[in-house]
């Protein structure tokens, strides 16, 4: 399954049903930048999950709502509620970890 895009818009609606990775960055951010195809490959291998990236520039309520104040922080959403948070950079078994794979 490809990322999605996530806005104040549909976010809601995309994490509401089953298990959703949200990846909170800017293009700016370094950091960012090193963990995006790590989130883009664990995407694409697990097509149970759903895999959103919430840009902080064009999103700022978004990160402000959830209290993210340094990035890439990670989201892991089950059925609208967040079960997990992680801020930096982390290895793809840290993440699958967080998603339970």
């Amino acid at each position: 399954m490809s990322v999605k895009t996530f806005t104040k818009q549909n976010f809601d609606t995309e994490i509401s049903k089953g298990k959703v990775l949200v990846d909170f960055w800017a293009e700016w951010c370094g950091p960012c930048r090193m963990l995006s195809p790590v989130v883009d490959q664990i995407a694409e291998e697990n097509a149970d999950l759903s895999v959103g990236k919430v840009n902080v520039d064009e999103q700022p309520e978004l990160a402000q709502r959830f209290g993210v104040m340094s990035i890439p922080t990670l989201l892991v959403f089950e059925n609208g509620k967040l079960m997990e948070t992680s801020v930096g950079v982390k290895a793809k078994p840290a993440i699958l970890k967080m998603v339970g794979k």
